[in-house]
């Protein structure tokens, strides 16, 4: 598999997660379990881990936070600095480890660092790229130290403190709002605004993959193609134009995944909720274009459910196409209380399904 695909992952201090391990995951993951059990807290954290540096991290928890309650946030009358502090005070106890390569240790000391940032006066947040991402937060002060090849040690231009004022305008270069934040990365329920659509029609054609996501929605929906017209997402059936909103969420749903996962590259993408809105019927469909996809593309695809017709259909296309690189994540308590996962490789899995046993937790 792939380098920068997550194989590994420690988390600490993250909403549900006091001290969570697990490993094992491959190229396309499903993630079961019963609801509230922290199956979205769970890929949240994986998408946290793939920031790059700060600015990054924390317009990635803008992001989530405009997923888990997008019509409050843009409600909130509140400016963009209260928006920013909240923000970090929320954070103080992040503590993320990203292992991504095989055959490497959970020790920290890990002399392949390229870069570390400490971020705000209330704590830190260490990133460090190569084998492992650090998320966390502990000390006082920012500095920054950057490595490349043996011995050379480059120091940054960032300064060694950060007032909470000046880390809020350090952080606000790089956000055009924060009260809301969309990406390819992420896929919600609420990832379907007329604005998104635009964006993604229009990369689509910049990529040349404009006419692959119109075949998908031929074959899957017997629809010829989608199109921005006069500011509103348009299909076309059965040569007439339709307005997108005239449409289920499952259409919706179906061409932020395909699109998103076409526009990606060497890539990890999160997808909430997978079979939101979608028939059963056309599961089969969505799951073969999905592992077919992310192959060509080297994508990375993490998905939560908790439905047995779509945990069912995960495995059933995956021995179809015989994708060994697929796993099921269970999630879920045990007698204490504890969160536990179990990560399920292919020929588990596969298996499992035709005993009939059950997949959505416990």
């Amino acid at each position: 598999m792939s380098d920068h695909f997550i194989k590994n992952i420690e988390i600490k201090n993250f909403k549900c997660f006091d001290n969570f391990k697990a490993e094992g995951f491959g190229r396309v993951n499903l993630i079961g379990g019963k609801n509230n059990v922290g199956k979205t807290a769970f890929m949240e954290a994986c998408f946290l881990s793939r920031a790059e540096d700060t600015k990054w991290l924390f317009r990635r928890l803008v992001e989530i936070q405009t997923h888990r309650d997008v019509i409050n946030n843009l409600l909130l009358k509140t400016t963009r600095e209260e928006d920013l502090q909240k923000l970090i005070k929320d954070n103080l106890n992040l503590y993320i480890i990203l292992e991504k390569k095989e055959g490497e240790d959970w020790d920290e000391d890990n002399e392949g660092r390229i870069d570390s940032r400490n971020v705000w006066e209330e704590g830190i947040i260490k990133i460090e790229r190569d084998t492992k991402i650090n998320i966390f937060t502990k000390d006082t002060k920012l500095n920054y130290i950057s490595y490349y090849g043996q011995g050379e040690v480059d120091k940054g231009d960032l300064p060694d403190k950060y007032t909470l004022s000046e880390l809020v305008d350090f952080l606000d270069i790089s956000f055009k709002s924060t009260k809301k934040a969309y990406s390819l990365n992420f896929i919600s329920p609420y990832s379907n605004s007329n604005e998104e659509l635009e964006n993604i029609v229009g990369q689509s054609k910049l990529d040349n993959k404009y006419d692959a996501l119109n075949k998908y929605l031929l074959d899957v929906f017997n629809v010829s193609s989608i199109d921005i017209i006069k500011n509103k997402p348009m299909l076309r059936v059965a040569n007439e134009y339709r307005e997108l909103s005239y449409f289920g969420q499952g259409i919706k749903t179906f061409i932020n995944i395909i699109s998103s996962i076409l526009l990606l590259k060497d890539d990890v993408i999160f997808i909430d909720e997978i079979e939101n809105g979608i028939h059963y019927t056309n599961l089969d469909k969505l799951w073969e274009i999905i592992l077919t996809i992310s192959k060509q593309q080297n994508v990375q695809v993490f998905a939560t459910t908790h439905s047995k017709e779509c945990i069912e259909s995960y495995a059933r296309v995956a021995k179809k196409l015989e994708d060994e690189e697929i796993t099921f994540f269970k999630l879920g308590k045990n007698e204490e209380g504890e969160l536990k996962g179990m990560v399920y490789p292919y020929d588990w899995f596969v298996d499992s399904i035709e005993q009939e046993q059950e997949m959505r937790g416990w």
